[in-house]
């Protein structure tokens, strides 16, 4: 009887601690602070379990003071000093969206900067070819990351094309999230690289999951996807470097994808956010890449790179998100495979909608995901009380991440409107005014509507009470994760 007592009250102490942890953890939103009480109290063993798994977004400290070390040191092209630009002033954009420029430059250092031009993919067939045509017409380097890649149709076109790029001399170096890319990781492909003179690296690293704990979350990921070839050419978009049919997720295919080739001064800061990954695994400095760097000049638009991660500031993609939505006066397009967004981001599209905004949301109609599928309708009726028009596209999982704002402003990238983007993830985005540029991403996005089913408010009231408390119930987890 009294070894009981004694396990009780160890166990109620632990409880204690771990909840007196969760209530004084900074940059907790209060959901998540009740969630995580709750869940401790009420099942304390597994609760504590699950707190030292999941409870915590921070990284290994010594990838966080190595990136924080790259930021400082790596010099970032076309940046005179440490003051914001005033892009109305220096670039001559309308007052309404020159300084959602100033959000970025503040997460990422990276100012807005002109000459750039862009070119849409047609598809991710296309996209892969791009690149591949890139790669085999470098002649000083090749830096690619992704979060996925397959050993698949377009996962081997790229590492063939790495192959010969390093027979020549090409400087090849590359980088794939150790989790997303452990197929590939572990195949005989990634050795066959490193034989061939590829500098490969496996991004934030796994390693003993008996030690995760100590050493930060597993499940923070590096979810970008990079392609830098000789400081001249930049692809950005949603694609991983794997066939649309995604062979691993099959049943859910296509995948339907954005990517944009972009050339102009803004490779440059991808290549700055390439180098503070590939810094923050390796011993290699790649100050010389960068400082020998010329800024190109000329004619084309303004855009920026904003890369966010744990690493570097909290919450400051949804930042990104919140102050583009509130900034739209006609029109704003958002598409987006995962959307389990935070209060601010729901709270910004439905008051865009609700001052006369066309507001238009779209998600793929099946999921990879189950979790965030269910916990992403549980959002639907209060967006569509507000007037955001909903649509689910049926023909695969629509992979897209974009926004369009008015016709002028853009973002693609990686990042997606869920709580993994915003907390865990390192994600690129690369955000522009360019009228052209906008209508091509418009278009495409207005094509994924076109094909899309809209969903009513009479569609989700009729929806059966056990799949409200479903969807409910799975929106729960999000303030846990």
């Amino acid at each position: 009887m009294e070894w009981g007592w004694v396990g009780a009250a160890t166990t109620l102490g632990c409880q204690l601690l771990f909840i007196g942890r969760v209530l004084l953890r900074p940059h907790r939103e209060p959901a998540s602070r009740v969630a995580w009480v709750a869940i401790i109290g009420s099942l304390p063993v597994l609760g504590m379990i699950a707190y030292l798994l999941l409870g915590e977004t921070h990284l290994d400290g010594r990838i966080v003071q190595r990136i924080h070390k790259a930021i400082r040191d790596l010099p970032v092209p076309g940046k005179k000093n440490d003051a914001l630009i005033d892009a109305e002033h220096d670039f001559g954009l309308p007052p309404r969206l020159a300084p959602l420029f100033r959000v970025g430059q503040s997460i990422s250092g990276y100012p807005p900067i002109g000459s750039n031009r862009a070119a849409l993919m047609h598809d991710s067939d296309a996209a892969i070819t791009a690149m591949v045509a890139d790669i085999d017409a470098a002649r000083e380097h090749v830096h690619i990351s992704f979060y996925i890649w397959l050993s698949d149709n377009n996962g081997m076109k790229v590492i063939n094309a790495l192959k010969r790029a390093a027979a020549r001399g090409v400087v090849c170096r590359v980088m794939a999230d150790d989790l997303g890319s452990r197929r590939l990781i572990h195949s005989h492909h990634w050795a066959e690289m490193q034989a061939a003179g590829v500098l490969v690296v496996r991004a934030l690293p796994i390693g003993n999951l008996l030690q995760r704990p100590f050493r930060g979350r597993f499940d923070m990921r590096n979810h970008r996807k990079i392609v830098v070839i000789d400081n001249r050419i930049t692809y950005c978009g949603s694609q991983n470097c794997a066939d649309p049919q995604f062979r691993v997720k099959a049943r859910f295919a296509p995948w339907v994808d954005l990517v944009a080739r972009f050339e102009g001064p803004v490779v440059l800061q991808n290549q700055h956010l390439f180098a503070t990954d590939w810094i923050a695994h390796t011993d290699e400095d790649l100050t010389p890449l960068l400082a020998s760097a010329t800024v190109p000049t000329g004619e084309g638009f303004v855009a920026q790179v904003i890369g966010t991660s744990a690493a570097v500031r909290y919450a400051a993609m949804p930042e990104v998100f919140v102050s583009l939505m509130n900034a739209a006066a006609r029109e704003l397009m958002v598409t987006t495979p995962y959307y389990v967004p935070d209060e601010p981001i729901q709270a910004a599209l439905c008051a865009a909608a609700r001052r006369g905004v066309k507001t238009v949301l779209t998600l793929p109609r099946r999921n990879d995901s189950w979790i965030v599928a269910g916990a992403s309708r549980s959002y639907y009726r209060e967006l569509l009380e507000a007037g955001v028009m909903v649509y689910e596209y049926p023909h695969g999982l629509l992979h897209t991440k974009a926004l369009t704002v008015d016709g002028h402003m853009t973002m693609i990238g990686s990042a997606n409107l869920d709580r993994r983007s915003f907390d865990l993830n390192f994600e690129n985005n690369i955000l522009l005014v360019d009228p052209d540029f906008t209508a091509a991403v418009h278009e495409r996005q207005q094509s994924y509507t076109t094909a899309s089913t809209r969903v009513t408010l009479d569609d989700v009231i009729r929806w059966p009470v056990h799949r409200v408390l479903w969807n409910n119930v799975l929106a729960m987890v999000g303030p846990v994760l």
